[in-house]
């Protein structure tokens, strides 16, 4: 463990606070993307439109989040990592606020700010972690911290439907904005000491072609991070349409299909920190990631043979499966993008590659809406759509081939 110079005794940069700060921050921003996905044939009741219409609601939060990934290098230079956290939780909170309003145009607004929020966690978190971590412990600390991401959709899945049903839709997206603004306070005090490395005189204007071209120029980072756009599409899509296929296909009630999708995302957690400790263990992310993908497609495919009468143990047990490798590949992803990333161009790479990933998750939920329009059942879309993560089967494969860029 690495400490940081310190302006505050007490309060140094170590791993385990690092790591559960940044764990919080990734949860909450998670759940803000999540819950309305969570209650989402009550929105569509209370909105007049049909269920898959959650996907473009979706894809509005990731058009959030690869704008805001463009500048995360760029805010994190200028204010710091633990301000640009703060950031992050302060457009969550405004974005489910605006959520609750019950106009269209509103609920879309407010989906691209939750994804500005969401699109800063993983610059400002890698910026972070990097300091605190080495090449021994670095894929299971990024691993569990991305714990965060399903440890949100836990939430969202036990506590969204319940509430609904308790104080209605609105009052449920305006307590999970407050529960976010909590976070955002707490962590305050924190800044003076962990924002020491920001250079106030950086610029926020930034060329986001220069950044790309960090990852672009480079065949593993362009590899791994053409990866994650296909891994992405899976992981938002399946998050995204649970509960509304479990209803929808399967006659689940709205809180049963909660519970399936809280299912999914401890499912999520356990992958996270499973592959994250094997690929430590092994010296092989690339390998680890190879072993998802085969396991994500073949789950895809088995989709296709569920329907109302399957047993709903065996309905958990498959979406329990999806979550360890669906859900649970960012970890490895993103601990191998801080590997390949050139000395001191962390948070840059991480951002332009979090663009590409966040691609994947925009274009994601709304081909499977699409597509859903086709097939005519939710079960049938994802075994068609396992063609994707197929896809990036193939990147896994040519990102074995190359090493550390340098800068």
């Amino acid at each position: 463990m690495r400490n940081f110079p310190d302006l505050s005794p007490g309060l140094h940069l170590q791993l385990p606070t690092v790591v559960c700060i940044t764990l919080l921050v990734q949860a909450l921003a998670s759940m803000s993307a999540i819950l309305p996905s969570a209650i989402a044939p009550e929105l569509a009741i209370a909105h007049g439109v049909p269920g898959s219409m959650i996907g473009f609601q979706v894809s509005c939060i990731y058009v959030g989040a690869m704008t805001s990934s463009i500048f995360g290098g760029a805010v994190v230079r200028r204010y710091g990592a633990l301000r640009c956290c703060q950031l992050a939780l302060l457009f969550a909170a405004a974005g489910g606020l605006l959520t609750a309003v019950t106009q269209l145009a509103a609920v879309a607004l407010g989906a691209f700010l939750v994804g500005l929020g969401y699109g800063l966690t993983n610059p400002s978190s890698s910026h972070m972690l990097m300091k605190v971590t080495n090449d021994k412990n670095r894929n299971l600390v990024f691993s569990i911290k991305q714990t965060g991401v399903p440890l949100g959709g836990v939430v969202a899945g036990l506590a969204g439907p319940p509430l609904v049903l308790l104080v209605g839709w609105q009052m449920t997206l305006v307590l999970g904005a407050v529960a976010v603004v909590v976070l955002l306070v707490l962590i305050g005090r924190f800044r003076k000491s962990w924002d020491q490395d920001r250079d106030t005189s950086a610029g926020l204007r930034t060329d986001p072609f220069k950044d790309a071209k960090i990852v672009w120029r480079h065949g593993g980072l362009r590899a791994v991070s053409l990866a994650a756009f296909t891994f992405s599409a899976m992981q938002v899509g399946i998050s995204t349409f649970t509960v509304t296929m479990l209803v929808s296909d399967m006659a689940f009630s709205l809180i049963e299909a909660g519970a399936v999708l809280a299912v999914l995302q401890v499912a999520g957690v356990c992958g996270r920190v499973l592959w994250g400790w094997l690929a430590d263990r092994t010296g092989s992310p690339s390998g680890v990631l190879i072993a998802i993908t085969i396991v994500t497609v073949a789950g895809a495919l088995l989709m296709v043979f569920l329907h109302r009468d399957t047993p709903p143990e065996l309905i958990y047990l498959m979406f329990a499966v999806m979550g360890l490798t669906a859900v649970g590949w960012n970890g490895v992803f993103l601990a191998e993008i801080a590997r390949l990333a050139p000395t001191g161009l962390i948070g840059s790479a991480t951002g332009s590659s979090m663009v590409v990933t966040f691609a994947g998750v925009m274009v994601g939920p709304a081909a499977i809406a699409g597509l859903y329009l086709v097939a005519g059942s939710y079960t049938l879309t994802f075994a068609m759509f396992a063609v994707v993560p197929l896809v990036g089967l193939f990147f896994v494969v040519e990102a074995r081939k190359f090493g550390k860029p340098q800068a």
